[in-house]
């Protein structure tokens, strides 16, 4: 019996049960765990609401007496948090959902539990009530959100366990790293596309072609924590600005490869990436794919920097020798022996090295070819502060663009 044929033997009393049953119908990112704090983080349109609105409602389920309903703003509260087909006084079954009392900014539920309605925009209303529950959305668009988590979670403090949920779309807010990184938070993500089921097909198409591709779609649809940093070389507004998704008639294309110097399981990645240029006096590059592999033996990385170059017809690999050079070489040969291989030696700083491209990136000569996120993320945060570890991908995407953009050497071919 298929599913539709089963829920049309079903009285319509069953019908409905099971239509308004959360455990059938959420995701497996909507699913709560049981935790002092739940952290969602969603695209816009991902369904966040309805997971918090749901975890609230499971909550009241389970014994829990004093909530706390904090947004933006409380018309924020009323419209998103309780209004709608996913707040809370939509949800659920009819004789669970709570009555709203506007003139004393409550919602009265038919257990007796009582949820009292705050905004973000005075945080000092959050002193001296308290809750066992609380449900915070757009955390990252709280007016003062430090201030008002602050008070909220000192409010935290009836029942043997008090608990917390947080749905918002992320931004880089060091509050959010801050609980993310707290023994007792658990976070999910969900991106808009994960519901595209409940959402407007005109929506998701315009999004898509509004957003798809870019930072602020990562951030926005992704529900992804997407970083710039000052200080860093590369900016993501010009990696966005130039970025496109097909490919002009090409010159030249190269497979750049910055080998690690070791194989042990602490050792850097090796990067790989390939890039092309057009001709003429002021050619562009385009960023065709980046292939880095983590932590791989030296006939790994080889064989694939060669299947690359064999992918995307590149005229040759080429590899920075300064620490291993003749490894290179060497192992590049074993996997073929007529690889042409680009050797160049290292004379700047890697940061000396990538600022003129950084200026080519703002200049709109250098593109990527649709989206790497984890290149990008890494670009983004070389040369500031926040910079982890060694720069791999950086560091083979500098050598190609240099390369191809910036040396007025003509390339010789070194045969292995």
């Amino acid at each position: 019996m298929t599913g539709d044929a089963f829920l049309s033997s079903l009285a319509e009393i069953e019908q409905q049960h099971l239509l308004r049953s959360w455990t059938m119908a959420r995701r497996t990112d909507q699913m709560s765990p049981d935790v002092p704090i739940w952290l969602v983080l969603g695209g816009r349109g991902s369904g966040k609401t309805r997971s918090g609105a749901e975890w609230v409602l499971e909550r009241v389920r389970t014994g829990a007496k004093r909530i706390a309903l904090v947004g933006p703003t409380l018309h924020a509260v009323r419209e998103v948090m309780l209004g709608g087909d996913s707040g809370l006084l939509s949800i659920g079954y009819r004789n669970e959902r709570p009555t709203y009392q506007p003139t004393r900014r409550r919602l009265l539920f038919p257990s007796g539990a009582e949820a009292s309605l705050f905004s973000a925009f005075d945080p000092d209303s959050l002193r001296g009530p308290q809750f066992d529950t609380a449900w915070g959305d757009e955390l990252c668009a709280w007016a003062e959100p430090e201030k008002a988590l602050s008070n909220l979670r000192l409010g935290l403090r009836l029942g043997s366990e008090p608990r917390l949920c947080l749905t918002t779309t992320p931004r880089p807010l060091p509050l959010l790293d801050e609980l993310m990184a707290e023994a007792g938070c658990v976070t999910t993500r969900s991106r808009t596309q994960d519901n595209a089921a409940q959402l407007n097909a005109n929506f998701l198409s315009a999004m898509e072609a509004t957003y798809g591709g870019t930072a602020l779609g990562r951030q926005e649809l992704g529900g992804e924590i997407v970083r710039d940093y000052a200080g860093a070389v590369f900016q993501r507004a010009d990696i966005d600005k130039a970025r496109v998704s097909k490919v002009p008639r090409l010159s030249r294309i190269l497979v750049a490869i910055d080998p690690p110097t070791t194989s042990q399981a602490t050792s850097d990645a090796c990067g790989l990436v390939v890039v092309g240029a057009t001709e003429g006096d002021s050619p562009h590059a385009f960023v065709l794919h980046d292939g880095t592999v983590e932590r791989a033996r030296p006939l790994d990385w080889a064989q694939k920097a060669v299947a690359l170059a064999d992918q995307f017809d590149a005229e040759s690999i080429l590899a920075e020798i300064n620490q291993g050079g003749e490894m290179v070489a060497a192992t590049l040969a074993q996997v073929d022996p007529d690889m042409p291989v680009l050797a160049r030696h290292a004379s700047r700083s890697k940061r000396g090295r990538a600022v003129p491209v950084g200026l080519l990136y703002a200049r709109g000569r250098v593109h990527h070819v649709g989206q790497f996120d984890a290149l990008e993320d890494e670009m983004c945060a070389f040369g500031s502060p926040a910079q982890k570890g060694s720069p791999d991908r950086v560091d083979a995407l500098v050598w190609a663009v240099s390369e191809l953009l910036l040396s007025n050497r003509t390339p010789r071919l070194t045969f292995l």
